[in-house]
């Protein structure tokens, strides 16, 4: 075959591709360096991907950590030609999700970012939507018991039922991670569907199948705001809000309960001081309660350090700048997407006695008692935090001291062994599955 021909057939549209395709590049970057021209600095992007394959790893978020180190509190990363500021660190984070420092033109103490997209529900939501349907999620919320004792009662009832589950293993090994997700479940259920459900009700594997059934609840507000035509209240918007509380309010809550008794088996000296505290402030005679929380510093702040220490969501959800912005000498457009790193604040040396371990002690003074940090975001910062952060303390309290007044948990190997470490570790930290034993306290 002719050498002329093989260039002219093959290798020449090649050429004249790849220089149209650096013209264009060119032409973007142009383009990119004037209206992105004052972003903060961060790693080179590479050309056409930016620095994809640097954040998707497999632990981003310690990639994250390693650049707030090297180029500051805030820096830029790109995907693709599309700019991400990360922000990282608790002053930074206050400033730009609580608002109360003065540095941002014209927006002094008002957060400036709001949520990423204007999608349906009440996560991926912003302004007036975000308002309504947030505002309306609290209401229902406390009309069904949040933040009353009518919540504690429901969970207080799957603790007993918890209990009861755990007894029937006796002297042999199970994983508790099933159970403990049907138990929070519930708690979620008897909220959102105003019922709860047997361990053993095959419903209760397949609940998403249900949630349709939340909109009886919805039906009076749904009704009053039907002629309303600038109304947030319409079926996707519901439907999705149901969702986001029902799947988020199940896992988080699931997982931190079962990553609390893998750590009290890694430290039974902790679990130890833990059922001390219990037995002498609650004793045996009846379930633990909200009230005593106040009497028992040392099991508050373990349940604390379990929650710092698992770092469950080292990223909060991505954000969008209200306008644009100057903050920290750089100007950030108003769209950009800003990543918040909660994880440089939950493990700042500064800021916690022994940040890189398991310690209760970050939570307690030179006195024993507990001690409150602003530093423990595992919440989010600002009008933007957790919704369920009510909910999630009163399971947790109670959850974990049922489960400890009842029962010294044991694993299947030494506790030198165990692996504390997630299953999961991208953009959020999914403890791991684990058979142990369940030994009844006399």
């Amino acid at each position: 075959m002719d050498v002329l021909f093989v260039f002219h057939t093959y290798f020449w549209p090649l050429i004249i591709a790849a220089a149209v395709f650096f013209s264009f590049w060119i032409s973007r970057s142009k383009d990119s360096q004037r209206k992105f021209g004052r972003l903060p600095p961060g790693p080179t992007p590479a050309p056409v991907v930016g620095n994809f394959f640097q954040i998707f790893r497999k632990e981003p978020y310690k990639y994250y950590l390693e650049l707030s180190k090297k180029h500051g509190s805030v820096f830029t990363l790109w995907f693709a030609n599309t700019p991400v500021v990360v922000i990282s660190g608790y002053q930074a984070l206050k400033d730009s999700m609580i608002g109360m420092g003065s540095e941002f033109s014209g927006r002094a103490n008002y957060p400036i970012l709001m949520k990423v997209t204007n999608g349906y529900g009440i996560l991926v939501s912003s302004g007036e939507r975000w308002k309504q349907l947030r505002r309306f999620s609290l209401s229902t919320l406390k009309n069904f018991g949040m933040g009353r004792h009518t919540i504690e009662d429901k969970v207080k009832e799957e603790a007993k039922c918890l209990v009861q589950t755990f007894s029937t293993f006796g002297e042999s090994p199970f994983n508790p991670g099933f159970m403990i997700n049907k138990a929070v479940c519930n708690v979620i259920c008897s909220i959102i569907f105003g019922q709860r459900f047997e361990f053993d009700d095959p419903r209760l594997d397949l609940m998403i199948e249900a949630v349709i059934d939340y909109f009886r609840v919805l039906s009076s507000p749904l009704g009053q705001e039907k002629h309303n035509p600038n109304t947030e209240f319409n079926f996707n918007n519901l439907l999705s809000t149901t969702w986001s509380m029902f799947s988020a309010g199940t896992e988080t809550t699931s997982s931190s309960i079962r990553q609390s008794l893998l750590l009290m088996m890694k430290h039974p000296d902790v679990q130890a001081r833990v059922q001390r505290e219990i037995d002498e402030v609650v004793g045996h005679g009846r379930c633990p309660s909200l009230e005593d929380r106040q009497k028992m510093p040392y099991t508050d702040a373990v349940i604390h350090e379990v929650q710092r220490h698992m770092d469950l969501a080292p990223t909060a959800v991505p954000h969008k700048m209200f306008n644009d912005t100057e903050f920290k000498k750089y100007l950030i457009p108003k769209g950009t997407i800003v990543l918040p790193l909660l994880s440089s604040v939950l493990s700042d040396p500064t800021l916690w006695k022994n940040p890189n371990n398991f310690d209760p002690e970050n939570f307690l003074d030179e006195e024993g008692q507990f001690k409150k940090n602003d530093a423990f975001v595992v919440f989010g910062m600002g009008k933007r935090a957790c919704l369920g952060e009510a909910l999630a303390r009163v399971e947790l309290f109670i959850l974990f001291t049922s489960l400890l007044q009842h029962f010294t948990f044991k694993a299947t190997q030494p506790h030198e062994k165990i692996d504390i470490t997630p299953a999961v570790c991208s953009f959020g930290r999914v403890p791991r599955f684990y058979q142990c034993y369940a030994v009844q306290r006399a």
